[in-house]
């Protein structure tokens, strides 16, 4: 296993790996807890009859990623800011030719014929077609057929093993373990993947309280109505960008969420008047749009939200860029939109899983028919994204590999945001974990959200403006406890990494979460999330012709990339380079003080107040909101 990514962490109550067979070389390579809601076991698979075997390769130097991107990130390193090319990366993360050989001759090993074995163009997946006696046989496993209640069937095992000196040379094996499969759409409407990000009520999504009946523009009114000028009070966010030509910021939205012009107008109107007559710069992704078929705040809050405050905040010289992902019918995944911007994580480790990620050319067709976008995109230099899984959603490989990729896209310099959630403790809907491993409203064990809990992304969390509090006050935020609760906690799957063992051990060691370590992670050697906060409550959007108030780290994450792509600027500005992979900068004792410390609130979830904020770093406000004019000269003083 990769160190850096996947020297998975469990819960003491998990369920046990299942033991290695007596006399066997073999170990368990994946393995799946329970069968997920909605499907049932129907029957043994039949012996004879033919699945194609996908087996995905590790591909090289991926065990030193972590220290690669150490050396170009932490500020002590004397290549802070040295950024690799696309080149450099695809160059050297390729597949090894040791990797292809030794899975190959395994196989003729055990009685497939040379000639039966295909090796895709890219070197990233070895393919063949087998019998599902002979794919029991090769990974000791039983293959089993499951029906959705829809009366969709899908074949899959419950766990697989492969000999060791296998092992590691593979990253999973398909058709395996994953039970993420995508449902047959309906005709007549958009998208209905079972991870099909941008529909309503899938991942993190905003919440609002309504519509409001007066508008209110005063820095007295913020504890109660946040708009523009009280996130500049709050984060001291005075600056006018001077490279606009050189410098971006990204936000991504996956249709059919889609923003309005005519909201974004409505809002320059009222709150930011450089912007009236602009509007983002849209790139389209997999046939992606801002579609207007479907309106109503769960089709159109996430985006409005996103722009109308990213864009306000870089001013309306700054363009921002709008990664529009995902066609109506087929919709998208993170992977889909990672494609695009990285062309080299098309193959990476084997590609794309269809069974969570949507296919291009839509293969059943009505859907978006031109090619996979693979490497047609420039990355902004911020990227910003509201959406979000649980991290028991997909299994972990799933999870490493796409981890991997943020790893990679911080080589080349790239800041990359996620929200943190919105549900305390526990995931997306309010859904807890079982000891069984499945996920249900009644659940009691904490369920953290991905990507937020892999160690290369920035995890935003959210505050709120005190009740009665004034943004000129010195401490005037908490976590925010109205409506939404600030996502935050311990992964299952991701080790602690280095640059933040000494905020979450003084956590730790200090301010004791005082629960059983049945319901969460309390080994004290798992990824804690959230990095930072920003103010999540109570935001003045328009939506669909009307404002209403919003809630959410929906907020959070592009407020918190408007801030980043301003030091950018400056930093471009005296020819230096991007900030790239924030974290071990910020949580080194050369940053300390560039954050308001947030020490009120917590963040229930699972039947439990959730953790409580506290002097330092907590798993509800990360390490606090961001201070701008510090942050600022810190970032100047780099190289």
């Amino acid at each position: 296993m990769r160190c850096s990514l996947t020297t998975f962490v469990t819960l003491s109550l998990a369920v046990a790996s299942l033991a290695r067979p007596a006399l066997s070389p073999y170990n368990v390579h994946e393995k799946r807890s329970a069968i997920p809601a909605g499907w049932s076991h129907t029957r043994r698979h039949e012996s004879a009859a033919t699945i194609p075997l996908r087996i995905a390769l590790k591909q090289n130097n991926l065990e030193f990623i972590d220290e690669y991107l150490h050396d170009v990130s932490h500020p002590k390193s004397s290549n802070y800011g040295k950024h690799w090319s696309a080149g450099e990366i695809a160059r050297k993360f390729s597949p090894s030719e040791e990797s292809i050989s030794t899975v190959r001759d395994w196989l003729v090993e055990n009685g497939l014929a040379s000639e039966r074995i295909r090796v895709s163009s890219t070197k990233g997946w070895i393919n063949v077609d087998v019998t599902v006696e002979e794919a029991e046989r090769l990974m000791n496993t039983e293959y089993n057929v499951y029906t959705h209640v829809s009366g969709q069937e899908h074949v899959a095992c419950e766990a697989y093993h492969l000999p060791e000196q296998i092992s590691a040379h593979v990253d999973f094996v398909l058709p395996s373990v994953s039970f993420d499969t995508k449902l047959k759409r309906r005709s007549g409407s958009p998208s209905e993947p079972a991870h099909s990000l941008g529909q309503p009520g899938v991942g993190i999504t905003p919440k609002t309280t309504g519509t409001i009946s007066q508008l209110v523009t005063e820095l007295e009114q913020c504890d109660e109505y946040i708009t523009p000028i009280c996130l500049r009070a709050l984060y001291g966010l005075v600056y006018e960008p001077v490279s606009t030509d050189i410098n971006s910021y990204g936000i991504v939205e996956y249709t059919p969420q889609a923003y309005l012009q005519s909201d974004l107008q409505m809002f320059a109107m009222n709150y930011s008047t450089d912007l009236i007559g602009k509007e983002p710069v849209m790139v389209s992704i997999d046939g992606g749009y801002a579609q207007t078929e479907y309106q109503g705040f769960d089709y159109n809050g996430e985006s409005d939200l996103d722009l109308q405050y990213g864009m306000t905040l870089v001013t309306g010289k700054q363009n921002v860029t709008l990664y529009q992902t995902g066609d109506m019918v087929e919709g998208a995944s993170f992977n889909n939109f990672l494609d695009a911007i990285d062309g080299s994580y098309c193959t990476f480790e084997g590609g794309d899983d269809y069974s969570v990620d949507s296919e291009y050319p839509d293969p059943y067709g009505g859907g978006y028919e031109g090619p996979e976008d693979c490497g047609t995109v420039t990355p902004a230099y911020v990227i910003s994204t509201s959406y979000g899984y649980n991290e028991a959603d997909l299994t972990p490989f799933y999870a490493e590999r796409q981890c991997a990729e943020y790893a990679k896209l911080g080589l080349m310099g790239v800041t990359i945001l996620y929200s943190s959630g919105d549900d305390g403790v526990a995931g997306n809907g309010d859904y807890c974990l079982n000891p069984d491993g499945t996920q249900t409203a009644n659940g009691t064990i904490f369920n953290p959200t991905f990507p937020g809990v892999c160690p290369y992304v920035t995890s935003v969390g959210a505050t709120m403006v005190k009740p009665g509090a004034s943004v000129l006050d010195a401490q005037p935020e908490m976590a925010c406890m109205e409506v939404i609760y600030s996502g935050g906690g311990f992964s299952n799957y991701f080790t602690m990494p280095s640059y933040q063992k000494t905020a979450v051990d003084y956590y730790l060691e200090n301010y004791p979460p005082n629960y059983p370590a049945s319901i969460w992670n309390s080994t004290g050697m798992s990824r804690a999330l959230p990095d930072i906060a920003a103010n999540g409550a109570n935001y003045v959007v328009a939506v669909d012709g009307e404002f209403e108030l919003v809630y959410g780290t929906s907020c959070s994450s592009p407020v918190s990339g408007a801030i980043f792509t301003m030091i950018n600027d400056a930093r471009l500005a005296a020819g230096k380079s991007p900030i790239g992979f924030i974290n071990p900068t910020i949580y080194s004792t050369d940053f300390a003080g560039a954050f308001n410390d947030i020490t009120e609130g917590s963040n229930p979830g699972c039947g439990t107040e959730g953790y409580n904020a506290t002097v330092g770093w907590d798993p509800v406000t990360g390490l606090g909101t961001l201070n701008f004019p510090v942050l600022l000269e810190k970032w100047l003083a780099l190289p």
